[in-house]
């Protein structure tokens, strides 16, 4: 018995066609409507905890517990949105580029390898041109330990977060509309915009936030998935604030494993902001991108958009 192929659905017309196209509705409101939702969330959530007593990181207080409290809270809420969004758009969730089934493989530990070797090679790069002295361990006994893996697990979140958040469900969303590049761009810009957020944080370090920004967005394109950038996140964070002491964004941590001081001009140290401002900063990334490039090569969907 013939049957006639299903045609595919009309485009929209008139004023609906602001929101909606042929296979439903338009990246842009999708995109607004996953950061309303989950930035009203986030902020519900933390203003319910805080008045419950629970210790979260204030700008006076931060600690790896009072982190990884936070971090823990939106990625929850982030989650729960994206798999609402995800039936919404009849899509599966790995689409978003977090795919569960790859949680901290190979890739994850890849990424942590890059990054710890990275913010490595900035300090030393920093010391070896006078800008910053490595004090001795301040912590002792089981405290090394113990504050070693919590702010491995508070920075662990926070690699999960800020990817899956930034570069995860909004930049395949916006990619949706305009071209993954274009939507790269436009998610890198923001990025580094929005840490100004940041106690501490200047115009000065927003340009090599965007450059990262663009280098996860890389990975990202280059692997297949986020958990590359998820390890390369984290374990810049985690040697930059808990092994090297160093400003982050402007946050010095306390109970950090060693005592540095920095010292010189704000181009080769960052400054107050931290590694993230510095020359030496930026040229690591740089130089990691291109490695990175020859390393993975591109993919046959690279060139699209």
């Amino acid at each position: 018995m013939f049957t006639e192929p299903a045609q595919p659905p009309l485009p929209p017309t008139g004023w609906t066609s602001i929101f909606l196209r042929a296979d439903g509705l338009r990246a842009g409101w999708r995109l607004a409507i996953f950061v309303v939702t989950s930035v009203s969330l986030i902020l519900l959530t933390l203003t319910f905890l805080s008045r419950l007593g629970v210790p979260l990181p204030t700008s006076s207080s931060l600690t790896p517990t009072s982190a990884l409290t936070e971090e823990l809270t939106k990625i929850l809420v982030t989650f729960a949105v994206v798999m609402l969004m995800s039936q919404i758009e009849q899509r599966p969730f790995s689409s978003y580029g977090l795919p569960l089934r790859s949680a901290y493989g190979a890739q994850f530990w890849r990424g942590t390898l890059w990054g710890l070797v990275m913010i490595a090679g900035v300090l030393l790069a920093i010391a070896a041109a006078g800008g910053v002295s490595f004090g001795g361990i301040q912590l002792r006994g089981w405290r090394i330990l113990s504050q070693t893996l919590l702010w491995a697990l508070a920075f662990g979140s926070v690699g999960v977060f800020e990817e899956f958040f930034f570069r995860g469900y909004a930049l395949a969303t916006l990619a949706d509309g305009i071209g993954f590049w274009p939507a790269a761009s436009v998610i890198s810009a923001l990025f580094g915009a929005l840490h100004l957020n940041t106690r501490g944080e200047g115009w000065v370090g927003v340009p090599q936030l965007f450059l990262v920004s663009m280098f996860f967005c890389v990975t990202l394109r280059r692997t297949g998935n986020l958990w590359f950038a998820v390890g390369m996140h984290a374990a810049w964070d985690f040697g930059e604030t808990f092994l090297f002491s160093a400003p982050d964004s402007g946050i010095v941590a306390p109970g950090t494993l060693l005592r540095s001081t920095f010292h010189g001009p704000a181009w080769l140290t960052g400054g107050t902001v931290g590694p993230e401002a510095s020359v030496m900063g930026a040229l690591a990334v740089v130089l990691a991108m291109l490695l990175f490039a020859r390393l993975y090569p591109a993919r046959s969907d690279d060139a699209d958009s």
